[in-house]
């Protein structure tokens, strides 16, 4: 499943984080409350995982914005908060499970298992391949192509492309990449960002008319096709 975790605590979204990508899950992790309603704004999620109390904007109401969109994501909230009273705002607000804090990640992975049930997700609904322009990656066969040619990645520069891959078109930041590929809760003051982007444009993009990897100057990089 893609995951998306709403967790301000950097410690907590490590700790889920990990767990779920160790059973198979693709996890993305937004900061605040603001940035998971943009990010699940633009995304193709199979579940939220909302912690309710979040700065900018509160889980609830990041969740109850989204309902009101029509997004009928699954969605648990994980909250220090455990009163009956908590618990009902919370499905009230849309949501479809609630797990007091501190949890037993068995109990987090079973309940985001049954939300995926709820869901009845497909496997062909899964998409395991994406294009930009005359560039593919196969997430199954871990092979990227442009032009019908084979590029040869290193395991982080496949991840780097894939994360950008999935959000083609889009703005992603450091902190996103930071977080959701290198999975750094923190800014490690390192030039690897850089490093990596400049050794996947080379392989990419050398020898091609058209650039895709672009950088927008003070806000992070984007794959496209559109000049």
């Amino acid at each position: 499943m893609r995951i998306l975790l709403i967790e301000d605590d950097a410690e907590a979204a490590a700790y889920a984080a990990k767990g779920l990508r160790e059973a198979g899950h693709v996890v993305e992790h937004a900061l605040d409350g603001d940035a998971g309603l943009d990010m699940a704004g633009v995304g193709d999620y199979d579940a939220y995982i909302i912690d309710r109390m979040l700065p900018k904007s509160d889980g609830l109401s990041l969740l109850a914005a989204r309902r009101n969109q029509g997004d009928e994501t699954p969605a648990l909230f994980l909250s220090a908060l455990g009163e009956v009273d908590d618990r009902v705002s919370g499905l009230k607000a849309g949501g479809d499970d609630y797990l007091v804090k501190p949890y037993a990640m068995p109990e987090l992975l079973a309940r985001v298992e049954a939300l995926g049930r709820r869901r009845s997700i497909e496997p062909a609904s899964v998409t395991t391949r994406y294009q930009v322009g005359d560039l593919e990656i196969d997430l199954l066969s871990r092979t990227v192509r442009r032009a019908s040619q084979k590029i040869d990645l290193q395991p982080r520069e496949f991840r780097l492309l894939e994360y950008l891959m999935r959000h083609a078109g889009q703005v992603v930041t450091r902190t996103m990449l930071l977080e959701n590929v290198w999975e750094y809760h923190f800014d490690p003051q390192t030039n690897v960002i850089d490093v990596h982007i400049s050794r996947l444009r080379s392989k990419i993009d050398k020898d091609f008319d058209q650039p895709l990897l672009k950088t927008v100057r003070g806000a992070g990089y984007t794959i496209s096709d559109e000049d």
